[in-house]
């Protein structure tokens, strides 16, 4: 994979100031972006987090997911660390890209969950590659990272492309009425580890 750095820059936010880094994957035309607090490059385990795109949750305040609040919350975990790294992928609806996921949010509308609407529509449940990581990382110099994820495909993901998982962090963040039978379905079709509250309301829901 060809995915090559472009520039870095200083982007203060809310929780703190951020270094951005811009990679270009020169394959498939796609930008992603690496936000960096504290010296990474020391060895050590880094608090870090895989963050897909999510236009609706991120930028749109969506409570039809838990991306935007697992945003915030991996960035504020960072913040207070004083050190991480947050890697922002261009893969939105779970790689299916935004028009096809307002499709999927239709279907669901009509009844269908997030993965049989995927399955309609043609797509594999989760079609996300995370291949584009280790480059990025490899530029930061990070090799060893405690994995703000509740998706286990991810740490296996990024030890199959040689990153350390020294740790997984639990990220459950955003549970609300719109999106509980999204996060059961998430536990039970898609292998989350939505821990103790998350799981129990959401499968309450979902019966």
């Amino acid at each position: 994979m060809s995915v090559v750095f472009v520039a870095v820059s200083k982007l203060p936010t809310p929780f703190g100031e951020f270094n951005m880094h811009g990679f270009l994957d020169e394959e498939t035309g796609k930008e992603h972006v690496a936000l960096t607090m504290g010296e990474i490059d020391d060895g050590q385990p880094v608090l870090g987090r895989l963050h897909s795109e999510c236009l609706t949750g991120d930028a749109l305040f969506s409570l039809r997911c838990d991306c935007g609040f697992q945003l915030e919350g991996a960035l504020s975990a960072i913040a207070r660390e004083g050190r991480g790294v947050l890697l922002y992928l261009r893969q939105e609806g779970r790689g299916i890209g935004l028009l096809n996921k307002i499709r999927a949010y239709a279907l669901q509308d009509e009844g269908a969950d997030t993965v049989e609407a995927n399955l309609k529509l043609g797509f594999g449940a989760d079609q996300r590659d995370y291949a584009m990581c280790l480059p990025m990382l490899k530029h930061l110099g990070v090799c060893s990272l405690k994995l703000m994820t509740n998706n286990p495909r991810k740490v296996k993901a990024l030890e199959g492309y040689g990153i350390t998982v020294a740790e997984r962090v639990p990220l459950q963040k955003g549970l609300n009425p719109h999106n509980k039978r999204y996060l059961a379905t998430k536990a039970g079709k898609l292998g989350h580890m939505l821990g103790e509250l998350h799981q129990g309301e959401a499968e309450i829901e979902a019966q």
